[in-house]
């Protein structure tokens, strides 16, 4: 009869799996697994390995054929992942897990050695903050040509004269470069922000361990200077438990959504019939499967839909974050799926509202005739009698009685203006 298995050899897959005697229900394995989205760390997560590599060697942990074993049987799995010859096996855990156990397949107890020093904990910290300042630099990149864009479009259009709305009502005149200003004001403030973030976030975990640091003379300051860090976070507590440059990043993401959203309206309404302010370009729109007459703002109305699902994706990381004891929890596993979904939902709105932009057709023949009725120009009106020595709260009664006798009587305010001894220039 043979022998019952011993609990090494039960776990010898785990990586943790010492004091375990027995294997994950499949069940658990399954939920348990985050490989199937934090596969995208994969740069991330051997760019700091290489790095942590390096360190253990300076601090003579390992020697210096195990480090140079390490780094390149590392740069031969990410050439292998990135040219698809890696089937993501859910046996194991995440990203890291998978990777290490590639790397220990191939060069044995040296690849046990680079975790040496180090926790999933502050290696996914890690991996997160490298992710998150690489995905900032792509939306600040963009973000640099929308407000571009929005300038040349500004200047070229600076003369051309529209009606301003409040309550989508006429109020005054603008023109169409100034209305364009607005937009560029707002994108540029989400750059700054955005800006901000990276500085703030660019501090390097690693060398916290689980949370408590390591008793073992590793450099944590040369990991960070290696990575391109300002330096490290002093608190290993706080090096793996902190989420809040997530937060702040997907809350500039909300923010600059909103802001594409808001866009995207005011030119929906404006390539409707009844505005007909735009012409949507052929290649940004799309028709109808039944009516033949139809060009639809589909670019315009996915982003403003889009934005809701950004909306809630930071919503779930701080209900996520809002409760959590000190230090690490698993729950933080659940920080990923949704910022991974809000970094490619800007950055994909990002990379067709720009070129959208460079596409539409300006009615701007349209746009000035809309300005037929002078009631736009009332404020103007008020500031003159105001310039006369009226105090306001008087010109501004005078002038709402004399909108209200121009539309009774069918004429223009400029015409019962003159009959009350005003001059206007117009």
């Amino acid at each position: 009869m043979d022998s019952a298995p011993s609990h090494l050899e039960v776990r010898k897959d785990k990586t943790w799996g010492g004091r375990f005697t027995k294997e994950l229900d499949p069940v658990v394995k399954k939920f348990n697994s985050s490989l199937h989205f934090d596969y995208v760390l994969y740069r991330e997560d051997i760019e700091g390995s290489k790095i942590h590599a390096l360190m253990l060697e300076k601090q003579s942990l390992i020697s210096k054929a195990e480090a140079d074993s390490i780094i390149n049987t590392l740069d031969d799995i990410q050439r292998e992942i990135e040219g698809g010859k890696h089937i993501l096996d859910e046996t194991y855990e995440d990203i890291h897990m998978f990777i290490e156990q590639l790397l220990i397949e191939r060069i044995g107890d040296t690849g046990k050695k680079l975790h040496t020093g180090r926790s999933r904990n502050d290696q996914v910290a890690l991996d997160m903050r490298l992710y998150s300042r690489r995905q900032a630099s792509l939306i600040l990149k963009k973000l640099e040509d929308l407000i571009n864009t929005l300038k040349n479009l500004s200047y070229k259009h600076r003369q051309n004269m529209m009606p301003g709305y409040t309550h989508l009502q006429q109020a005054q005149p603008i023109s169409l470069g100034q209305y364009l200003d607005a937009y560029t004001s707002m994108f540029k403030r989400d750059l700054n922000r955005l800006k901000n973030c990276c500085q703030t976030m660019n501090y390097s975990p690693l060398g916290a361990g689980a949370f408590a640091g390591s008793k073992l003379p590793l450099d944590r300051l040369f990991v960070a200077q290696e990575l391109g860090f300002d330096g490290i976070i002093e608190s290993t507590i706080d090096a793996v438990s902190d989420r809040d440059y997530l937060i702040e990043l997907s809350s500039i993401i909300s923010i600059c959504m909103m802001h594409l959203s808001r866009l995207s309206e005011d030119f929906i309404i404006w390539s409707s019939t009844e505005f007909n302010f735009i012409k949507l370009d052929d290649s940004f729109s799309t028709g109808s499967s039944l009516m033949p007459n139809k060009k639809n703002p589909d670019v315009l109305e996915l982003i403003r839909g889009k934005t809701g699902r950004v909306f809630g994706n930071l919503m779930s990381i701080l209900t996520i974050m809002k409760g959590l004891p000190l230090a690490y929890n698993k729950d933080m596993q659940e920080d990923k799926e949704g910022f991974f979904d809000s970094v490619n939902t800007i950055l994909s709105s990002l990379s067709v509202i720009t070129p959208f932009l460079n596409s539409v057709v300006f009615n701007t023949d349209i746009m000035r005739e809309s300005m037929q009725s002078d009631l736009l120009r009332a404020t103007e009106v008020l500031e003159q009698l105001v310039l006369q020595g009226i105090p306001f709260r008087d010109a501004h009664h005078k002038v709402g009685k004399w909108i209200l006798q121009a539309i009774e009587s069918e004429k223009s305010l400029k015409e019962i203006a003159q009959q009350e001894g005003v001059n206007l220039e117009w």
